[in-house]
């Protein structure tokens, strides 16, 4: 199973020009190995969708994306690790800043198996073992 950051679904919501039809590809390629959603991304995408979890879920739903999955205790452990080591990195200049949403996505990533996103790099530092899928570079 792959978790589906939300560069991916807005690519697709907004068909955007440069990356919606590479996300969109991803997205159906990887379909029968399973897809989901992290809680954090179903939130950040309330904004694209009018505040509506009827309009998310129906898209979420159209796209055969699994919104029902949640954080475990040991994802939350992992993302506990990786945050730590990510701010200490930050303050000794080694890593830029990144959002904390990146390294709990990740972490739920890490539990299923990968993650389909294009912004690999925000994945890499903190989850060097994850798989990344990037719908830009199967072009």
């Amino acid at each position: 199973m792959l978790v589906v950051d939300t560069c991916v679904l807005i690519d697709i919501a907004d068909d955007d020009p440069d990356f919606g039809g590479a996300s969109a590809q991803a997205v159906a390629t990887h379909l029968a190995g399973g897809l989901c959603v992290s809680p954090i991304t179903y939130v950040e995408l309330a904004p694209v969708f009018n505040a509506s979890t009827r309009l998310l879920n129906e898209f979420l739903d159209g796209l055969g994306v699994d919104r029902s999955g949640g954080f475990e205790v040991a994802d939350r452990d992992v993302a506990f690790s990786a945050w730590a080591s990510q701010v200490s990195a930050r303050r000794a200049g080694r890593s830029g800043k990144r959002p904390v949403a990146d390294v709990l996505i990740g972490a739920l990533a890490l539990r299923c198996g990968g993650i389909l996103t294009r912004n690999p790099d925000d994945f890499r530092v903190p989850y060097p073992k994850l798989r990344i899928v990037d719908p830009t570079r199967s072009r």
